[in-house]
């Protein structure tokens, strides 16, 4: 790792931190007053560099603007009950980002630039990271071509940024969702399994049909038949059948999530039987009308924990059964809460000190 003091920073005039009302946070609106920068070209990595956060100059022929030669990731920096920062599974993120920038032609990036970027930025930015429950600093490492060139062939150029903001909970309520039977978030063979932008611009259209019959968000079905349960809007989705933590498996149309694995991890950790398998919407629905259907949730780092209520198929709503206090979801939404904070022991060394 290279030494704290070699990314030249260039700290803000004036902080935006005394405007900023912390009550009332709309996730993904408010950013902290720096960003990590660092370009790509002539084959290498060029010094990074933090800089105030703001806009930046792309040409019009910006190939990521036309061929979609973007990737980011999603996670979050804690602070503990002693005021200390701590990271959720930073190197798992980074782990992630290269695999997503690997399917899309782009360079991967080295572990001493992510991590000691992510690092000096997070000390500069510390006084935005809030510690209410529910709170943390969102954190949305990025890349994204550079040439300014119209032509179908990965760019020479990119540029890697990391940006953060503070937030509160992401969903206050539990989720309505319908099965999507028309459209396709991602096939077998696809990039399903990297975040990049493209998936989520496809996913658009047909959330907002979704949302506009009253759900807020999808479970996505298999591209081929329509029949087996992918990811539930932009989170993996997890059902409790009868006793037992059911999941999609893995496949390169579903997202590895950093949250899901941690879920299944401490599931294991609990001695509770845990299938990852195709899970079809029927298997669902039928668990639903014989009451074997104990819960359903969708697991992301935005969220965390988003319980569903309802599910809607073929026109029809089914309700969920309202989870006990002591049921599985609740169990480990407090469970991952209290690793962040420094309540409970970190078993799995998940969380990295800033």
């Amino acid at each position: 790792m290279i030494d704290t003091l070699t990314i030249q920073t260039k700290r803000t005039s004036a902080s935006r931190l005394p405007e900023v009302d912390f009550n009332h946070l709309e996730f993904g609106k408010t950013f902290s007053d720096h960003m990590l920068v660092v370009d790509y070209h002539d084959g290498e990595w060029q010094e990074p560099q933090i800089v105030p956060y703001g806009d930046m100059t792309v040409s019009p022929a910006n190939s990521a603007l036309h061929y979609g030669q973007a990737i980011f990731e999603g996670m979050k920096a804690y602070k503990n009950e002693q005021g200390e920062v701590y990271m959720f599974r930073p190197y798992d993120n980074l782990h992630r980002l290269n695999a997503s920038a690997e399917r899309m032609c782009m360079p991967t990036i080295p572990e001493e630039i992510f991590m000691q970027g992510l690092t000096q930025l997070l000390r500069l930015d510390t006084p935005w990271i809030p510690s209410f429950t529910g709170s943390a600093l969102y954190i949305r490492p990025f890349m994204f071509a550079t040439d300014g060139l119209l032509g179908v062939r990965p760019s020479d150029s990119y540029r890697f940024m990391i940006i953060t903001c503070p937030v509160g909970l992401y969903y206050n309520k539990p989720l309505r969702v319908r099965f999507e039977e028309k459209y396709v978030r991602s096939a077998e063979g696809g990039a399903g399994f990297a975040k990049n932008a493209g998936n989520y611009g496809a996913a658009m259209y047909p959330t907002k049909l979704a949302q506009q019959e009253g759900y807020n968000q999808l479970i996505w079905t298999d591209a081929s038949e329509h029949k087996y349960v992918e990811e539930s809007g932009t989170m993996n989705a997890v059902f409790v059948i009868n006793g037992k933590v059911v999941t999609p498996a893995l496949s390169s149309s579903i997202l590895d999530g950093i949250t899901r694995r941690s879920v299944l991890q401490l599931a294991r950790d609990w001695d509770i039987p845990v299938e990852e398998r195709k899970v079809s919407a029927l298997e669902i629905l039928e668990a639903q009308a014989n009451g074997t259907l104990q819960e359903a949730f969708g697991v992301g780092t935005a969220a965390t924990i988003a319980p569903i209520a309802v599910i809607g198929y073929q026109g029809e709503d089914y309700a969920l059964p309202m989870p006990p206090a002591d049921a599985f979801s609740h169990r480990v939404s407090a469970a991952l809460a209290d690793i962040r904070s420094g309540k409970a022991a970190d078993t799995h060394s998940w969380m990295v000190r800033v």
